[in-house]
């Protein structure tokens, strides 16, 4: 019997389940989603289906940062997805090779995606019987209900792809994970076990300058951020658990997630470097059909371990997340969404009273409003659209307008922007302000 706390939990029941033999017979694999590509290519003679994309992307600002180069984009990305589905099991891997001159030093990366190759899968799928599914390998994990606000998607994210403009589906990062489905009657539970914790792929001065805590200004390609990064395997691990099930039309959801906060979220005053304190998030959601649209709720309890008590200045308290969103169709081929978003630290005034001179104090709520609007036109060959992310409480924000062009089943065109806003240099979106740029995107898919 295992007995512990959740880690240890999560990692008894990984053992258990790959004790299970494999007793799956033809055709037993839950059926893959068929590529979204009009343009798989089927090899004759091998049950292997190849698709792919090459693009060709580029960006600038529209203003002088003196911390950052004026160009922001300038790349050529070819990425290769192979699929081999063989009845009892089924493989995957998606790999992106990548042209950047503006990388300072090309080379090989798999683990931070820079460079000129990122593996974006390569994973194992599997019914172990049938009620129990496994993915292994790089994948991409997801969940929770928000529309770019994330409270209980505790998976890594690429913060800089986001903000310079590259393609939407780069926003996620991979993981290195061990997936386990379980499916019954009753609840359906996911069991995501990462081995070696997964950063975000975070704003650190790379391409992009913020505001720097440790410096007390912002900050660029010149004086990069200094981040320790827990990368001990199997010691600095990562467990995240999802139950979830329909209660008429509207399924519900619990989240556990037991790891490290995804971005830098504290500051060792010694080494002079960020780190990634210790993190456990409870939550809940729910999504459903209402008021002639879809709405959904979803809330989290982030308990900041290495900080339980606020009285730390250079860890991060934990926090009360909560998110409300509705979408619908307003008009003939035109949809929206609106969003509200908290956050609630813990523990403020033991906050304010440790505060250091001079560093800036977080307010106790911090509000986001965002609002989507899309426009499809041209038999559905163009798509217009805007998301827009405000926040009343540090009066500032970020814009995300688009356009793109279907030309045929293989061509597509884009272009758009990410303008950022704000009165202050070290609120979230106002550290970014001199980071807006335009973007301009070719595709070929294959």
């Amino acid at each position: 019997m295992c007995t512990g706390g959740m880690k240890e939990g999560a990692a008894c029941l990984v053992i258990a389940c790959l004790a299970v033999p494999v007793q799956a017979a033809a055709g037993d694999v839950r059926p893959q989603p068929e590529p979204e590509v009009d343009w798989a290519l089927q090899i004759e003679g091998a049950p292997l289906i190849m698709t792919g994309f090459v693009d060709v992307r580029g960006g600038v600002r529209t203003q002088n940062d003196p911390e950052e180069d004026t160009a922001t984009l300038a790349e050529t990305r070819v990425q290769l997805e192979f699929f081999r589905d063989l009845d009892d099991r089924a493989y995957k891997l998606v790999v992106d090779l990548l042209a950047d001159p503006l990388q300072e030093q090309q080379q090989v990366n798999l683990e931070r995606g820079k460079g000129v190759l990122d593996l974006r899968e390569a994973s194992y799928i599997a019914t172990l019987s049938d009620s129990v599914d496994i993915k292994a390998g790089r994948q991409i994990l997801t969940w929770g209900t928000g529309d770019l606000i994330f409270i209980n998607d505790m998976f890594p994210k690429d913060w800089q792809s986001f903000f310079i403009g590259r393609d939407i589906e780069y926003l996620k990062a991979p993981s290195d994970a061990l997936k386990l489905s379980f499916f019954s009657p009753l609840v359906n539970l996911d069991v995501a076990y990462t081995p070696r914790f997964d950063t975000d792929r975070f704003i650190d001065g790379d391409r992009i300058s913020f505001f720097n805590q440790a410096r007390g200004k912002r900050t660029g390609d010149s004086d990069v951020l200094k981040k320790t990064i827990p990368d001990d395997w199997l010691g600095d691990d990562e467990v995240a658990v999802r139950a979830y099930r329909l209660l008429g039309s509207y399924e519900v959801a619990l989240y556990a997630y037991d790891g490290y906060w995804k971005s830098p979220a504290g500051f060792d005053p010694k080494a002079g470097d960020a780190i990634f304190p210790e993190l456990t998030v409870f939550g809940a959601s729910i999504r459903g059909n209402f008021a002639g649209g879809l709405g959904n709720l979803e809330i989290g309890d982030y308990r900041s371990r290495d900080n339980s008590d606020g009285k730390n200045p250079f860890i991060r308290n934990g926090e009360y997340r909560v998110l409300a969103g509705y979408e619908r169709e307003v008009a003939h081929e035109l949809t929206g969404g609106i969003q509200y978003y908290l956050e609630y630290m813990k523990d403020h005034d033991n906050y304010r009273d440790n505060l250091p001179p001079g560093v800036p104090e977080a307010d106790e709520d911090r509000h986001v409003v965002t609002v989507r609007l899309t426009q499809l036109l041209m038999h559905q060959n163009l798509e217009l659209s805007m998301f827009a992310f405000h926040s009343p409480s540090d009066n500032d924000g970020y814009l995300r307008p688009r356009a793109r062009y279907k030309l045929d089943d293989s061509w597509l065109l884009e272009a758009g922007a990410n303008v950022f806003y704000g009165d202050k240099d070290y609120t979230f979106f106002g550290q970014f302000e001199k980071n807006t740029n335009v973007y301009a995107a070719m595709r070929y898919g294959f």
